[in-house]
């Protein structure tokens, strides 16, 4: 199933998109899509007919697809061809590192460049949403805490994340540096999550083509693990790394400047599309 949420922000009403993509005001059954409901969601409409529930007809902005988390944790350098690209040896384990739950933000909302920023740059990413409580859980059951995937854009400032002591989590945590969805979509929507192709374009030209075939711990390692080290909760956001073509992986560097068009999207999970203001 595909969730997402429409409307003004703030005042999202939950739908879900059905098989003719229509956009199904489902607010009747669920309040939202958040950390109090995630564990539930699917059995709420088992044997319900998506047709019966009426079109939604209010403002078209497209949301986060779930409510705020409590948690945005990310991967680093989890992709072979994005490490080999930034001349870095392949990790041993998961690199982990947090955003700043307030750079949580919806699909198409503007990517702000403060006065202070030099190397602003993008990242397109496979979002996990937790579904249900892990803590201690193996990689085998690892899929039955997951509510679902979404596509995320990791944006980062490089300059504040290289060369201010460290501490990726001062590069990634800018106001909108984590544009997520349109869609919360269900693991049983894909035959292999770890086999879906991944695109981001700026200004119409192609700057990363992947496919999450190449990283380097999956999706059921990555929750794993990262469950031995912490109680990961209902509605938290996982971030699981990137593709090589960053702009920092250029040569030359290529950063985002005022007035750019980010577009990016994953197979079956959707597309953004982000414009560069000034702050």
């Amino acid at each position: 199933m595909k969730f997402l949420r429409m409307g003004k922000e703030g005042a999202e009403t939950p739908c879900v998109l059905d098989a003719d993509g229509v956009e199904r005001d489902v607010s009747s059954v669920v309040a939202d899509f958040g950390p109090t409901t995630l564990a539930d969601l699917t059995s709420v409409f088992d044997g319900l007919d998506l047709g019966e529930f009426p079109e939604y007809a209010g403002d078209p902005r497209i949301g986060t697809p779930i409510s705020q988390p409590k948690n945005i944790y990310c991967v680093g350098l989890n992709y072979s061809d994005h490490a080999a690209e930034s001349g870095l040896a392949v990790p041993d384990e998961p690199i982990l590192f947090n955003k700043s739950s307030s750079s949580f933000c919806g699909p198409n909302a503007p990517l702000f460049y403060a006065a202070h920023m030099t190397k602003l740059d993008w990242e397109v990413e496979l979002g996990i949403v937790i579904g249900k409580t892990a803590f201690g859980v193996g990689p085998d059951e690892a899929m039955d805490h997951v509510a679902g995937f979404t596509v995320v854009n990791d944006v980062s400032e490089r300059a504040w994340q290289a060369e201010r002591g460290g501490q990726w989590m001062k590069g990634k945590s800018f106001l909108n540096f984590c544009p997520t969805g349109p869609w919360l979509v269900t693991p049983d929507d894909f035959a292999d999550v770890q086999n879906l192709g991944m695109w981001l374009d700026v200004n119409g030209e192609r700057m990363q083509t992947g496919t999450t075939a190449k990283m380097i711990f999956d999706v059921k390692t990555i929750v794993s693990y990262m469950s031995s080290f912490m109680m990961l909760e209902e509605g938290d956001l996982i971030c699981t790394g990137t593709p090589p073509g960053v702009g920092m992986g250029k040569k030359p560097p290529r950063y985002l400047k005022i007035g750019d068009t980010v577009e990016l999207g994953i197979d079956g999970l959707g597309a953004q599309k982000q414009v560069v203001e000034e702050l």
